[in-house]
């Protein structure tokens, strides 16, 4: 046990020859709350007190104000607003070959302790626990973010042993998956390239994309920022947008000619990059002429060669190397970012075939992954991890950081939503009794009716499961929630006729316009979102089980007393 006048971290480095671990210790004294709404939903947990009083009051508000559509201003957010000053992320603590595994798993514990230690003394008293996600707190508490040291160490690995880092952006909010320390981490301290892939852009217009692609490089002068997407569409219709399936077909992806001329840059010659273009020639001829089974097929084949070859994949802890620039005359590039901001989406439209597993739930990736591009070219996947950051847990959850199928409480968010895009109109929602207005618990309940959910016990309409039906939609991007650069909404014209957002746009004109998603369903084709829900198995209320949802207009015309 620790003297009286230790801390624990000094304990632990001071124990580590007496085989003294801080892991009873971190878990007992380092432990920071999670948002009432953020408790994960059936946990079995009776928390009481101020987290149930917070919980209450959030549902309350849900109910009964009145919801006002913000002006596009509000669409506006800095990463200054989302990461402060005073906010940074663990580090790995310093290391030698000398050390044993355990003395420098001790040591990491230590540090990531003390970071933690450090974070909760400088934050505000009551914390994420009053901010909620009702949206409207100053933004001065530390939202939620990643608290297992093993995912941290495998971004420790990743930073490490990659001679670039790629940090996939999602385009719709690249505010909240930009993290600076993170940037100002790899390009000075590290002196390593690095590369803001913006995917995901034809989730949102080619204006805003060209409009934060200027504001990254302005504000990161270090970094190349490359658009990206594994599935070009044309730019999207107002309304409610079909789910489009973000797999498959991966030589149809804008952005690999793009990032090999952006890793060319960075190179200078020092790594043989030919074979890299020859594969996306031959990749794009394959796709002109139909071929691209047979180029996956033989890309497969090369794929599987090369991570045989590497070791570095399985997860398992091993003693660090050294870290060597171009080592064997291998380019490895690290794919990190914030969950489902989609790395490995990115990874398999690289390499040209499902690589890795990619799923629309946060956290699919658990352990760090490579994979050869070509023998010259290696690709490293990282774990999303959640930085500390400022935002407020509404975007969290919108921007699909946070596992929805996890909150007690989707109401308040649903709420961010509805103030900042005009939510009835596009479900085409019937308006409440109460001509007042809509609060966020009648647009719940409105979208409960439409789509037929009942409870199973009372047959009320299962709000909390239309809840998170909404927020999975704003999650995928059928629902668009796009946020702006500042000052985006006083040069929009600008933008709107800038060059690069015509040569965005007629980028993402070349594909094939039949294998692009179609226009908004009707009022009954939303039966593909119902499917997503089937296959999740995540929409169960605490307690109150839901039947699925019929599609026939009258449930009971099953049974054929229509016939009678």
């Amino acid at each position: 046990m620790p003297r009286q006048g230790r801390t624990p971290a000094q304990a632990a480095v001071a124990g580590a020859g007496s085989g003294e671990t801080t892991r009873s210790q971190l878990k007992r004294e380092i432990r920071f709350p999670l948002p009432a709404a953020m408790i994960p939903a059936g946990s079995g947990c009776s928390w009481g007190g101020p987290r149930a009083e917070a919980l209450a009051r959030r549902r309350r508000r849900a109910q009964e104000e009145l919801l006002e559509l913000l002006p596009e201003t509000a669409l506006e957010l800095d990463t200054d607003t989302i990461y402060g000053p005073g906010l940074d992320f663990p580090r790995r603590p310093p290391w030698s070959f000398a050390m044993s595994p355990d003395e420098l798993r001790v040591r990491e514990e230590a540090a990531f302790g003390t970071f933690l230690r450090a974070l909760r003394e400088g934050q505000r008293p009551g914390g994420a626990e009053e901010g909620g996600t009702d949206g409207d707190d100053d933004g001065g508490d530390v939202a939620p973010f990643e608290h297992n040291l093993e995912t941290w160490r495998q971004l420790w690995r990743v930073l490490e042993m990659s001679d670039i880092i790629l940090l996939i952006t999602d385009a719709r909010h690249p505010a909240l998956n930009v993290p600076p320390a993170l940037a100002t981490h790899v390009t000075r301290e590290l002196g390593k390239g690095l590369i803001l892939i913006l995917n995901k852009v034809d989730l949102t217009s080619p204006a805003v994309a060209t409009a934060w692609s200027h504001l990254l490089r302005r504000r990161f002068p270090a970094a190349r920022v490359v658009p990206f997407t594994s599935a070009p569409r044309r730019n999207p219709v107002p309304g409610l947008q079909r789910r489009q399936k973000r797999g498959g077909g991966w030589s149809r992806a804008v952005g690999p000619r793009q990032l090999l001329e952006a890793c060319e840059s960075i190179v200078g010659g020092e790594v043989d990059l030919s074979s890299w273009r020859a594969r996306l020639d031959r990749a794009e001829e394959a796709a002109a002429r139909g071929e691209e089974e047979e180029e996956e097929e033989q890309q497969e084949e090369a794929g599987d060669s090369g991570e045989a070859d590497d070791g570095d994949g399985d997860g398992v802890m091993v003693a660090p190397r050294q870290w060597e620039r171009y080592r064997h005359g291998v380019l490895t590039l690290g794919c990190v970012g914030l969950p489902n901001a989609g790395k490995s989406s990115v990874l398999n439209a690289l390499v040209g075939r499902s690589a890795v597993s990619v799923s629309r739930a946060p956290g699919r990736t658990r352990y760090f992954q490579t994979h050869f591009l070509t023998p010259r070219v290696r690709l490293c996947d990282c774990p999303g991890l959640v930085f500390p950051s400022r935002a407020p847990p509404a975007l969290q959850v919108l921007a699909g950081v946070y596992p929805i199928s996890q909150l007690q409480e989707p109401y308040s968010a649903v709420g961010y939503l509805a103030s900042r895009i005009p939510l009835p109109p596009l479900l085409q929602l019937r308006p409440p009794s109460a001509a007042a207005g809509w609060t966020a618990w009648d647009i719940c309940e409105a979208w409960a009716e439409k789509r037929g959910y009942k409870t199973a016990k009372a047959a009320r309409n299962d709000v909390y499961r239309a809840a998170n039906s909404i927020l999975r939609l704003a999650a995928e991007g059928r629902l668009r929630l796009c946020l702006r650069p500042p000052g985006y909404a006083a040069q929009k014209d600008l933008w709107e006729q800038h060059p690069e957002t015509a040569a965005l746009a007629a980028l993402q004109e070349q594909e094939d316009p039949g294998i692009r998603g179609s226009g908004p369903p009707g009022e009954g084709s939303t039966s593909e979102e119902e499917e997503e829900e089937g296959e999740s198995g995540e929409e169960v209320e605490p307690g109150e089980a839901t039947p699925p949802a019929s599609t026939a207009p009258n449930p009971f015309a099953l049974l054929g007393e229509d016939e009678c």
